[in-house]
Formats: structure tokens, C-alpha cells, sequence
């Protein structure tokens, strides 16, 4: 019996294509949650970007920076893992190296940037997100950082993850950028601390995602289901491949379960 639902957003609940959660979907949530069933966001976005993405949809919590910051739906913390200040020191550094690669940093509920090149617009617009505001990096100082995202290709990951972030490590669900989180975090881990909070067995959880930091995910709930927009990655590491977002996926998916 499925107890907790667990839904990434973008490519997920959020289309790319529309920017809008298919109707579907919405009907899919209320019918879900009227039978009893919890559910949950686990995304990569930060808390100061939910409300753009899922409006006024009801939860029952959230796994918010790839399972870093999860809270309730009254926002009573669950879990924070903040990044380790000799990380941010060494980032630092090698920012001054390195200026024409821009860093954002997400701190409480807010968050900013350390300048903005063709790849942070192609980003902020492919999910519909505004810009952070613009920073100096030594900002990052002295603040609990809970993720930072990098705007480097996987090619330098070996370079900056090896010898600058030494407590941190990638998530990647999109090329032109990574999610950096404190090691040991992750959305697989965020999901543990949620249910440990509502007394949910793992047997008894299913989760919904299409991107590469969902496969960690995927691999530990109860049932992983992909989205059909997902890359193969994605796909192989999921108990099911449902159709995509665009096409009724959610709402497939919980029907081929029996949950509706």
C-alpha cells in the first residue's frame, strides 16, 4: 500500500514545454491526497522558487536542494545540510581564478549570483526563473549555504570536486550546470528524513522524477516510476517508465498502480 508520493518538478509535475502542471495532473494530486495519500515535492529548486512552480497546490512537505533543506507544509524544518565554510573559502579562491564562471548560492530563503553569462539565461529561461541578484562571492561568507550551483560542464567536475568542494558533490539534469550539495545529501536521503518525521515505512513510498538527480530517488523508494521524457539514464534506473509530462504521465502511472 502506497502511504507517501514523492514528485519532482520540472520535467516532472512542470512542463517544459507549457511551464504549466498539465490539468491532469492537478486532478491527479486532489484525488491522491483525498484518499489519504501524502504527498510530497523533491526537487532541486530552492524554497524561494516553489511558489512560481506548483502555486497554491497543497502538500504535505518538501524536499527542497536535492534533499539539503526539507520542511513541512506550515515550513517547520525537517532537515538542513548546509555546505562546510572551508568549501565555500576554497571556492572563493578559485572563483577569483576563474570569473567568467558564475556561482549561485542559496542561503535561508534566499539566494544570489555571482554574474550571469549565456549559460544562466538559458536556464532561467528554460524553467521560467528569474535571475538571482548579483553578488560578490565573498557574500557566501559567514552564511549557512545549503546548495550551490555551478555553472561548469561535467568535464571540470574531476578539478573543482577533487581539490576545491572536497565535502560536496554534482547533481546534474542539465548540462550547462550542476546542483552542489554537502556529500551524503541527496533527494534518496531527504525522503528518509521526511517519512522518519510521519512515521512512513520506505516499502510503502513511491516517487516520480526525470532528471539526473532523481535517480538516487528512483532507486530507493518503494516504486520509481520515469517519466517518458527522462533520458535513458533515468529510464534504467526507474521500476516503471511511465509517458511524459505532457501526456498524462502522472495520471497513467498511478492508474497502471492501482493507487487510483
Amino acid at each position: 500500500m502506497v502511504k507517501a508520493i514523492f514528485f519532482d518538478i520540472d520535467g516532472t509535475l512542470v512542463s517544459f514545454h507549457t511551464h504549466t502542471i498539465p490539468e491532469s495532473t492537478r486532478q491527479a494530486l486532489a484525488a491522491v491526497r483525498e484518499k489519504g495519500i501524502k504527498v510530497f515535492i523533491a526537487t532541486g529548486r530552492p524554497k524561494v522558487l516553489m511558489q512560481k512552480a506548483v502555486g497554491n497546490l497543497p502538500f504535505d512537505g518538501y524536499i527542497t536542494l536535492n534533499g539539503a533543506y526539507c520542511f513541512t507544509s506550515d515550513h517547520k524544518d525537517i532537515y538542513k545540510g548546509s555546505i562546510p565554510e572551508d568549501d565555500i573559502e576554497r571556492l572563493i579562491l578559485f572563483n577569483k581564478q576563474h570569473p567568467e564562471l558564475p556561482f549561485v548560492f542559496v542561503h535561508d530563503d534566499t539566494w544570489f549570483i555571482t554574474g550571469v553569462n549565456e549559460a544562466v539565461q538559458e536556464v532561467a529561461d528554460l524553467i521560467k526563473i528569474d535571475i538571482p541578484p548579483v553578488q560578490p562571492i565573498e557574500y557566501a561568507r559567514g552564511k549557512e549555504i545549503l546548495q550551490i550551483m555551478g555553472y561548469f560542464k561535467a568535464d571540470d567536475d574531476n578539478k573543482v570536486f577533487s581539490g576545491i568542494l572536497k565535502h560536496c558533490e554534482p547533481m546534474r539534469w542539465y548540462p550547462l550546470f550542476a546542483d552542489i550539495i554537502a556529500r551524503g545529501n541527496s533527494k534518496s536521503h531527504g525522503i528518509d528524513k521526511v517519512i522518519a518525521h510521519y512515521g512512513i515505512d520506505l516499502k510503502e513510498t513511491m516517487a516520480f522524477g526525470d532528471g539526473g538527480n532523481d535517480i538516487p530517488m528512483l532507486r530507493h523508494v518503494g516504486t520509481g516510476i520515469a517519466m517518458g521524457n527522462a533520458t535513458l539514464e533515468v529510464q534504467n534506473a526507474a521500476d516503471y517508465v511511465t509517458t511524459s509530462v505532457d501526456e498524462d504521465g502522472i495520471l497513467n502511472a498511478l492508474k497502471h498502480f492501482g493507487v487510483l
